[in-house]
């Protein structure tokens, strides 16, 4: 491990570990901005002795020192594990440690740019993320260039590729958006929106935010000459819905029509006093030799973007389950700053944009984007219901990778509440109601997870209960353990799928949602399935009913106390026996009665439900 971690090397040798620092910033402890300056320099100037080439770096804080103020009389290149004053005060148990015998190697290793730090010990060269990857293979799209009229939803459904890839729309005929035109500058946002609205500003270099800033200050920023800017800055986050601005902007039809937000999400609670995920409507603005390092967007969320003016180059990694697991292994870690993600994945696809193209990405793909020239963008985030899957799966690497909730999805599992309650609504308000095949597989997941919430309220911790409590919208979602297990229920059947037992069964090899090809319908099919459900045997109609009432009895909880079963008891053979283990059962009942005439008089069938769930303390 040691070797594979240089971060204390001798700073006129290699550095390889990132300079992203995952405990407190020291950025206090300098108090000059003199890049030949360290943080323990002294405070009186004056001593012309200091060796101010020969650095090193604490691998806890990140920050790097010259070895002559700083370290001790040792030779700097024998250090291993190297720590500040301040990182040894604050955790007794961290210790300088020394490098083992070295082994020569002829292999070629990267170089850091120590004339780029600034007096923290971060780099801040914009450039070195272009460098990074000079060399490397990257290949040309073959995304679709898609007329605005061609997508639609009847695309979606019909194409079984569609939303798997990003496409441009070259021109925004027929495409059902609204944006401003290629003569709105960054003025024009700032009278619409307002000079003294805080805008969030991104040091490229550092690819950090900087404090301070109003939208008015930046429109100064921009203005300027690129020579004469002191930085390379970027705005990627200025949301501008409920202002004049917003009345420009009109998302693509396709986007309005599946966002979970403009569907799912009460009209009545959006709007000014009421908190909602308001991410649908962002301003970008970056300007020459602007880099946003590689990311996913929040929750896996779709994106679409708009070139008003400018250019914009996208590199763009498929969200495959390998390249997911490469790109949280480097999310966050200490290689970041170093290592060109590109290199840990399959392949890296380019993508240029300029002005009056729009792109859809889709949900959970990896990019990086970099602005060879001033650029206005207009653009939006939208969870949709074709493959929540990834969208989980990405809200996953985040929660894994500690990314701050401020940088999270607002108000995801609120949302994802209120998109199941409305499709259960749909589900019992017609047995016939069907949904596309990748809709209905994918809701699935969905069901899944708000079961897992409601185990957390179930079997959790109070400090647990109470975040899940808080993510229910009570004015939708009364007994959100029925809606989540009736939803979960009655999805699964909708997919042809046995729903007996908590893990779900798998659903028919020949079912509708299995396979890759759809057979079209024949009217009698379609007439079948409708009245009777689906069909398992060919040229066998089951007797229709006449009524069925089906019935979710809210779930009851008692405390027991029995034996415990051990492992090497048959489950089989378990039954509930009087013992001392302490432990509660939770009973949830489904019931469905189904009722019909027959020549004789009436049959009704009654079943029952009955699951247990035991837990033992």
């Amino acid at each position: 491990m040691a070797a594979s971690r240089r971060s204390t090397r001798n700073k006129k040798a290699e550095g390889t570990a990132s300079p992203g620092a995952e405990e407190p910033t020291k950025e206090e402890k300098s108090q000059t901005n003199d890049s030949s300056n360290c943080p323990a320099c002294p405070k009186e100037p004056g001593d012309t002795e200091i060796d101010r080439d020969n650095w090193i770096r604490c691998d806890a804080c990140k920050v790097w020192y010259h070895w002559a103020c700083a370290g001790s009389r040792e030779d700097s290149s024998t250090i291993d594990k190297w720590f500040c004053s301040d990182c040894l005060k604050a955790d007794p148990k961290r210790a300088i440690t020394l490098k083992g015998p070295a082994r020569k190697s002829d292999r070629k290793r990267p170089q850091r740019d120590y004339a780029g730090l600034n007096s923290s010990g971060v780099e801040t060269d914009p450039e070195r993320f272009i460098r990074m990857m000079e060399g490397k293979p990257i290949k040309a799209d073959k995304f679709k260039r898609m007329k605005g009229a061609d997508v639609s939803i009847e695309w979606l459904n019909e194409d079984e590729t569609a939303m798997t890839e990003p496409i441009v729309v070259e021109t925004p005929d027929g495409f059902g958006m609204k944006m401003p035109g290629s003569e709105f500058t960054v003025e024009d946002v700032v009278e619409d929106v307002g000079d003294a609205v805080p805008v969030d500003v991104i040091d490229v270099g550092t690819q950090s935010p900087c404090s301070g800033w109003s939208l008015g200050k930046w429109a100064d920023y921009w203005a300027l000459e690129p020579s004469a800017r002191d930085k390379v800055r970027n705005v990627i986050s200025l949301e501008v819905s409920g202002t004049p601005l917003a009345d420009r902007i009109l998302p693509p039809r396709l986007v309005r029509e599946i966002d979970w937000v403009e569907n799912f999400w009460p009209s009545t609670r959006k709007g000014k006093g009421h908190p909602y995920p308001k991410v649908q409507l962002y301003c970008l603005m970056g300007v020459a030799s602007a880099w946003t390092d590689w990311h996913i967007d929040f929750a896996g969320s779709s994106v679409y973007y708009h070139i008003v003016s400018g250019k914009k180059v996208f590199y763009f990694i498929r969200p495959t389950p390998a390249n997911l697991t490469a790109y949280e292994r480097w999310s966050g870690s200490e290689i970041q700053g170093q290592v060109w993600l590109g290199d840990m994945v399959d392949e890296v696809i380019m993508v240029t944009l300029t002005e009056g193209n729009t792109m859809i990405i889709p949900t959970g793909w990896i990019h990086a984007v970099h602005t060879p020239e001033d650029t206005l963008v207009f653009g939006g985030n939208f969870l949709h219901s074709y493959n929540i899957g990834t969208q989980l799966k990405v809200r996953d690497i985040e929660i894994a990778t500690s990314v701050p909730r401020k940088f999270r999805f607002p108000l995801f599992t609120k949302l994802c509440w209120y998109v199941a309650d409305k499709y259960l609504r749909d589900l019992k308000a017609s047995s016939g109601t069907i949904f596309p095949p990748r809709v209905a597989a994918s809701l699935v997941k969905l069901a899944d997870l708000l079961v897992s919430e409601v185990r957390k309220l179930e079997w959790g911790d109070d400090a647990a209960k109470k975040t899940v409590k808080e993510q229910i919208p009570h004015d939708r979602v009364k007994d959100a353990a029925a809606v989540a297990r009736e939803f979960r229920w009655r999805i699964r059947l909708a997919n042809g799928v046995a729903s007996d037992d908590e893990d779900g069964g798998k659903a028919p090899a020949n079912g509708r949602n299995r396979s890759n090809k759809r057979k079209r319908q024949t009217s009698e099919e379609t007439s079948t399935a409708e009245e009777y459900g689906p069909v398992r045997f060919r040229n066998f109609k089951p007797r229709r009913w006449d009524n069925i009432e089906q019935k979710t009895i809210p779930s009851e909880s008692r405390e027991v106390k029995c034996q415990r079963p051990s492992n090497d008891v048959e489950m089989s053979a378990w039954t509930e026996v009087e013992g001392d283990d302490t432990g509660s059962v939770v009973t949830t009942r489904h019931t469905m009665t189904k009722v019909r005439r027959t020549s004789d008089g009436v049959e009704r069938e009654h079943i029952e439900r009955v699951l247990e769930e035991w837990r033992f303390t």
